[in-house]
């Protein structure tokens, strides 16, 4: 069994709303996690608690999520020999999005 991707984006006669996200502080949870999905990582539980000692990813991808960042999630197996049918999800932000949140960030830094 392979990955399991969210379902597929519903076609919009709408334009879609402008990339305009709010970001975080740095130092938070969120800003961590942002920070790695910016450098085109994926992200699953027990990374993000490895690397700050939280075990609330999915708080925080919830709070990005609501502060406009269009966070992807895949689940995927993840089989231990106390749950051989365990799954978890491992987060993601598309390319387009960390490229426009670069020019966006780059835009700022030169006034335009």
């Amino acid at each position: 069994m392979g990955a399991h991707r969210s379902a597929p984006e519903q076609l919009s006669f709408l334009p879609p709303p402008p990339f305009a996200p709010t970001y975080p502080a740095k130092h938070t949870l969120e800003g961590k996690a942002l920070q790695a999905l910016l450098n085109g990582e994926s992200i699953s539980h027990p990374q993000f608690e490895g690397a700050t000692g939280s075990w609330r990813l999915g708080a925080v991808i919830f709070t990005l999520r609501m502060q406009g960042w269009p966070i992807e999630a895949v689940t995927v197996p993840t089989p231990t020999p106390e749950a051989p049918t365990r799954w978890m999800a491992a987060y993601s932000l598309p390319n387009r999005f960390i490229v426009l949140a670069r020019q966006t960030a780059e835009a700022a830094r030169h006034g335009t």
